[in-house]
């Protein structure tokens, strides 16, 4: 079963992907993720995302995660797959796996580690779509990218169709509301925040919806707070974003020790490997895993936010 982006709309999480001891994936513990976050009620699942370690794994085993996605989750939500890659061919190769496997869009990011401009990524947006029969989404993440999706850049592939849809992660929120206020007239295109802390704050700004990696722990919890902006409850949807926020803090745990991208999706993975949902918190290779300390500090923030007994 495939499904229309057209009217995407609510939450969609950024999969993590679980890994054994040994570093490979665990399949078995990637399926109770994608069950978690359906039983959740999300809207949407996005695989091999930043949260997903995505550029972690080669050619062969994104293809094989994204077979394993779109069995798993059969039609009950769209597939949103990562096709992040430094080269426009490479992207494009991914994309039509994407594709082949029964994936519903691929989200795509500016190029990087080489350096271009704005027509340069309009280029390289338009050559993807050119290539594939199944809907693009940018991804404007310039912390991992290095340059920004500039706001005439987003409002022209959207207007052109070449794009259906933003995950904007880039901590520019003034740019995000332009890009609302530039699209307005346009309900068949989809602008979704990744900032996780401030999801009320988008919602009262139009956000069509949200990509939240904390919502691989707590994915009911996004989709109550999602519910309550929808009927108008800001007073609830306060009092949700605020819980999260405190829950967002496994994030800051091992932060005097290893990398922000080892804290972020290592505080992730340690907090579903204490709910049950994973059999371990190993991060791909070279990001380090959190610590017995730094996990028993993951666990008092758990109960103090009422996910573990």
């Amino acid at each position: 079963m495939t499904h229309s982006l057209k009217s995407l709309r609510g939450v969609i999480p950024p999969v993590v992907t679980p890994l054994t001891a040994e570093g490979t994936v665990d399949f078995p513990s990637y399926t109770r993720v994608l069950e978690h976050l359906l039983n959740g009620g999300v809207h949407g699942v996005f695989a091999l995302g930043s949260t997903s370690e995505g550029v972690f794994h080669d050619e062969a085993m994104r293809r094989k995660i994204l077979d394993h996605t779109v069995k798993i989750v059969n039609g009950r939500v769209p597939v949103l797959a990562g096709v992040m890659d430094p080269a426009t061919n490479r992207v494009i190769g991914h994309a039509r796996d994407a594709e082949a496997a029964g994936c519903d869009g691929v989200v795509v990011t500016a190029p990087f580690y080489t350096l271009t401009d704005q027509n340069e990524i309009l280029t390289h947006f338009r050559s993807i779509r050119a290539a594939i029969g199944i809907p693009v989404i940018a991804y404007d993440i310039p912390v991992c990218v290095h340059i920004k999706l500039a706001r005439a850049t987003i409002g022209t592939l959207a207007r052109e169709g070449t794009i259906i849809g933003l995950k904007d992660s880039s901590g520019d929120d003034g740019n995000f509301r332009y890009a609302l206020l530039d699209l307005a007239d346009r309900p068949d295109v989809f602008l979704m925040t990744g900032a996780e802390l401030t999801v009320d704050c988008a919602m009262l700004m139009g956000a069509h919806g949200l990509v939240p990696g904390l919502g691989n722990v707590d994915p009911a919890g996004y989709v109550r707070l999602w519910n309550a902006g929808q009927r108008g409850d800001w007073a609830a949807a306060r009092v949700e974003q605020e819980r999260l926020c405190r829950l967002f803090e496994i994030i800051r745990v091992g932060s005097a020790r290893v990398s922000s991208g080892s804290t972020g999706v290592g505080g992730f993975k340690t907090a579903m490997r204490a709910l049950g949902i994973i059999e371990t918190n190993v991060m791909a290779a070279p990001r380090a895993a959190l610590n017995e300390a730094e996990t028993a500090a993951v666990e008092t923030i758990l109960r103090a936010t009422g996910l573990l007994a």
